[in-house]
C-alpha cells in the first residue's frame, strides 16, 4: 500500500519560529514508521513557501540562507479533478518537471502569528483539504488572549481581573490605565493578547516596572493587557483531544520556572536537549496535586475547549492560588509545543499515536463539512435576473 501524503506546515512570519520549527521536526520523526509520507512545507520568516528533502533535518536550520537556497518554492495548487496538491514551483533540473503532491492532510505544527491565529487555517479551508488543529474561528479567538477569556467568562470559567488596551490608549490615556490596573495591586502581570510562549511577559513590582514592561510589550504586540498576579501561584496546564462537541482531558502538569510566572528561557531552554523544545521543560507529570484539584481542572480544560469551539489538540492552562486552591483559565495553546505529547504519554497514548488520532480527527471534521451542501445552484446571474438588478452597467 503507498503512503498518504502529510503536509506538514510550519515556521512563519512569528517570534516563535524556531519553537515551531522543533515540534515539526519532532512530529516528522514520530512519523517516520507510520502509513505516511511526510512532506515538510516551511514558511520562512519573510513568508516564502518552501519544500525539500534538507527540510527534514533540524542540523540544515543553523544556517537559513543555505537551507531556503537549497528548497524550492511551494504553493497549494488544484489539479484538473479539483484535487489539491501541494506543487513545486520550479524542477530539480534543465528537464526535470516540478514535483506535485497530492495531499491527504496537513500537520499544523504553526506557533504563534500569521500560523496560529487562523490565516493558515482559512488557507486550507479555501482549498478544501483536512487540517489538523482549530478552525479559522477556534484559532482566532485562541490566539486573542482577551476575546479567549471573554467567552470563557460568559461559560462561568474562573478568570483573572485585566485591563487591556492599544498602543494608541497608551499614548492617550495613560494614567487612567494605570490607575485601574494598580487598583489590583502590584504585583502585576504585563502580557502581549496575540503571543504565545510567554514571549513579552514580565512581571511588575511598581509604576516604574509596569510602564518599562509595557513599553517593551509593545515592541512584540499592539494589543496589551495588565492581569492581577494570583499569589502564591501555582501553574497547572491540561491537554485537551477531539472536538467542540466529544473532547477528552489529558494528565495534569506543574510546570517548574526559576521566577513565579515561566519566562521563554523555562519552556524552551532549560532541562537537557534544547533540541526537545517544550519536552525539555522542567515539570511534575502528573501533578503533584490532590484528586479533587486534578477533577476540577480537567472538567474546566474540557469546558473552555468546547467553548473556544477548539478542535483537535490544545493545551489550557491555569493559575491557581496555591493556598485556596482558586482556579482561574489562563490561556488556551492551539497547537501547544511539542503538541503535549509528554502529557499524553501518560495515558498510554505515544506520540506517533496520538498525531495519527490529530490526523483522524481532521479527516472526520472535513468529511462532515463537505457532508453539508457547500453551494447553491441559482440563476441569479443568468441574462433574464441580471435585467432585473438596478444599478448594474447595461442593465436598462
Amino acid at each position: 500500500m503507498s503512503q498518504k501524503n502529510l503536509i506538514v506546515a510550519f515556521g512563519g512570519v512569528s517570534p516563535e519560529h524556531e519553537v515551531s520549527v522543533l515540534t515539526a521536526i519532532q512530529a516528522i520523526s514520530a512519523l517516520e514508521d507510520s502509513a505516511y509520507n511526510c512532506i515538510p512545507l516551511y514558511v520562512t520568516k519573510s513568508g516564502r513557501w518552501l519544500t525539500g528533502e534538507k527540510l527534514l533535518d533540524l542540523s540544515n536550520f543553523k544556517e537559513l540562507d543555505k537551507l531556503e537556497e537549497a528548497s524550492k518554492s511551494c504553493a497549494f495548487v488544484k489539479d484538473d479533478t479539483g484535487k489539491t496538491l501541494l506543487r513545486e514551483q520550479e524542477g530539480g533540473g534543465l528537464f526535470s518537471k516540478p514535483k506535485s503532491y497530492p495531499v491527504h492532510a496537513v500537520v499544523c505544527a504553526f506557533h504563534g502569528s500569521e500560523g496560529e491565529n487562523g490565516s493558515f487555517q482559512g488557507v486550507c479551508e479555501m482549498m478544501n483539504i483536512p487540517y489538523t488543529g482549530s478552525g479559522v474561528l477556534g484559532s482566532s479567538v485562541g490566539m486573542n488572549k482577551v476575546k479567549a477569556k471573554l467567552v470563557a467568562a460568559a461559560q462561568g470559567v474562573p478568570v483573572t481581573r485585566a485591563v487591556n488596551f492599544y498602543e494608541s490608549d497608551w499614548q492617550q490615556e495613560q494614567e487612567e490605565i494605570i490607575q485601574v490596573a494598580e487598583g489590583y495591586d502590584y504585583p502585576l502581570i504585563v502580557k502581549p493578547v496575540s503571543l504565545g510562549s510567554s514571549i513579552g511577559v514580565a512581571i511588575a513590582n511598581d509604576r516604574e516596572e509596569l510602564i518599562n514592561a509595557v513599553e517593551t510589550a509593545f515592541r512584540y504586540d499592539a494589543h496589551l493587557l495588565i492581569e492581577e498576579a494570583i499569589n502564591p501561584l501555582m501553574e497547572i496546564n491540561c491537554s485537551v483531544i477531539g472536538t467542540p462537541e466529544d473532547c477528552r482531558p489529558s494528565v495534569c502538569e506543574k510546570p517548574l520556572g526559576k521566577t513565579e510566572t515561566l519566562s521563554f528561557e523555562d519552556k524552551y531552554q532549560s532541562g537537557e536537549g534544547g533540541d526537545k523544545g517544550m519536552a525539555s521543560a522542567d515539570r511534575v507529570i502528573p501533578a503533584d496535586i490532590s484528586s479533587e484539584l486534578t477533577k476540577k481542572i480537567q472538567n474546566l480544560a474540557t469546558k473552555t475547549f468546547s467553548a473556544l469551539n477548539a478542535s483537535g489538540l490544545a493545551r489550557l492552562d491555569f493559575l491557581v492560588n496555591a493556598n485556596t486552591e482558586e482556579v482561574y483559565f489562563n490561556e488556551i495553546n492551539t497547537i501547544p509545543g511539542s503538541f503535549s505529547f509528554y502529557l499524553w504519554e501518560e495515558t498510554d497514548l505515544p506520540f506517533d499515536k496520538l498525531l495519527e488520532e490529530l490526523v483522524d480527527i481532521a479527516l472526520k471534521q472535513h468529511q462532515a463539512k463537505n457532508g453539508r451542501v457547500r453551494s447553491y445552484d441559482t440563476n441569479l446571474l443568468s441574462e433574464k435576473a441580471m435585467k432585473g438588478i438596478k444599478g448594474l452597467k447595461g442593465s436598462k
